[in-house]
């Protein structure tokens, strides 16, 4: 049987493992940078942890990993008959493949309250896994790369993490959009077209505004049975305004809807003092916008949410985010507030590639192959190696002695740098013989001024 791969997964070969390597290297930089603490957590977690965090449409997408043994054997013949997954899946599976990195960390956190000092930073970088279809940019295991505050409240920890985006994607030599809205802006709409009990279905809708255009909103809207009236009251949200419009409307809208006039009053100070900020550090500030369609798919949001696109490029988003003042509460750990952003680092490194944005040198070639001419010449190759190895030289000794063709074709596949060649002449004399592959330049140099 030829073998395959599962749908959705990739092998990574060296120049592609390198490359992901660069982009990886720089994130964690700022990360570090910007104060934020590394944290690993296991690839799996109960299914408990996970299920109900991210929708109905998230836990969908979570893989479960069956129980081990026989796991059908205490359910009833019956019972199995039904065919009712919803009842089955938590009796055959208690554990499953992480969706994110976000709740995994909201339960580190619970069960470690009492040990951090907050406000806690971290990152956090490794895979996750999705059940989802397949398609340009979407896969079913990819990497997050998150940073997370917990344990503020403060708006300036929205505008650091604006920051860092700004930061890292101009780092990456990405030139991206951040789009920011505000939960408490949708929850205010919701509740000014009195559809505060349909606002997941609302915001689902609205979420996919530049996907399906008004008309397929709307009708999203009407199939979730959201009165015509709610609609059109709604209306103005599908004018294509300058978002300082958007917000002077919204400011009238909200006059007597609190929970909606906070929202614009964090999302003003956010953008302005983000604005201030780009200004005196030379970045445009036309790169942050208030997009009021904005919803992200995650229930557990409660404030800020981030997007953020690649210029010039047809990707869906390379980041997003949000705050989430209340996701340890489901852990039993109230008043914990956090706030965190990701990194989509396979939809980056699709971005870069389309983009030619890696430098040349992400690979770590060879420096120097040495040539194998018999056991007395390899033994004295291997003495020096290990002396280039210990300066953190890369150097290596081909393995099949006199095999000369092999040893050239090897060194091309390999893009090794310098040939060394070490035969009876070169030992008698001391010397070492080396052709740079990339001017074919040869010289003979004695082994000390070689080292």
């Amino acid at each position: 049987m030829k073998p395959s791969l599962p749908k959705g997964t990739r092998d990574f070969a060296a120049a592609e493992v390198a490359k992901r390597k660069y982009i990886i290297q720089i994130l964690q930089k700022n990360f570090e940078v910007f104060g934020f603490q590394p944290l690993e957590t296991p690839s799996f977690e109960n299914l408990s942890t996970l299920t109900g965090k991210y929708g109905e449409e998230g836990d969908r997408l979570i893989f479960k990993i069956l129980n081990s043994g026989d796991y059908l054997d205490k359910i009833p013949d019956e019972e199995l008959g039904l065919k009712n997954y919803k009842s089955l899946t938590p009796r055959i599976a208690d554990k499953a493949l992480r969706y994110d990195l976000t709740v995994p960390f909201a339960r580190f956190v619970a069960m470690n309250s009492g040990l951090l000092a907050f406000p806690f930073k971290r990152y956090q970088i490794q895979p996750v896994w999705r059940a989802d279809r397949p398609q340009k940019g979407r896969f079913r295991e990819f990497y997050q790369c998150d940073a997370d505050v917990v344990g503020s409240e403060s708006l300036w920890q929205e505008v650091e993490l604006v920051l860092l985006y700004l930061k890292s994607f101009s780092d990456l030599k990405i030139p991206v959009k951040i789009q920011i809205n505000n939960r408490k802006i949708l929850s205010g709409l919701a509740e000014f077209a009195g559809i505060s009990e349909q606002i997941t279905d609302f915001t689902v809708a609205l979420d996919k505004l530049d996907k399906i255009g008004k008309d397929g909103v709307v009708r999203e809207l009407q199939e979730k049975n959201i009165p015509s009236e709610a609609i059109a009251k709604l209306d103005f949200l599908f004018e294509n305004k300058p978002w300082e419009e958007v917000l002077s409307a919204l400011k009238q809208k909200f006059q007597n809807i609190e929970i909606g006039k906070t929202g614009v009053e964090e999302l003003e100070f956010v953008l302005e003092n983000c604005k201030k900020l780009t200004q005196t550090q030379g970045i445009n500030e036309k790169n942050i916008v208030f997009n009021i369609t904005l919803a992200r798919g995650l229930d557990y949001y409660t404030g800020a949410i981030f997007e953020v696109t690649a210029e010039n490029v047809e990707m869906g988003s390379v980041g997003g985010g949000g705050r989430y003042d209340n996701l340890t509460e489901v852990f039993g750990v109230k008043n914990v507030p956090g706030i965190g952003i990701s990194f989509g680092l396979d939809r980056i490194y699709l971005v870069m590639q389309e983009l030619n944005l890696f430098p040349e040198n992400t690979e770590n070639p060879i420096e120097y192959l040495f040539a194998n001419y018999g056991e007395k010449e390899a033994l004295k190759s291997l003495e020096i190696i290990a002396k280039l190895r210990a300066k953190g030289i890369s150097a290596e000794l081909y393995p099949e002695a006199g095999k000369m063709k092999k040893f050239f074709t090897y060194s091309e596949k390999r893009g090794v740098k310098n040939l060394v060649f070490i035969g009876e002449e070169e030992i008698k004399n001391d010397t070492v013989t080396i052709k740079n592959q990339e001017t074919g330049e040869q010289i003979v140099v004695p082994t000390d001024e070689f080292l």
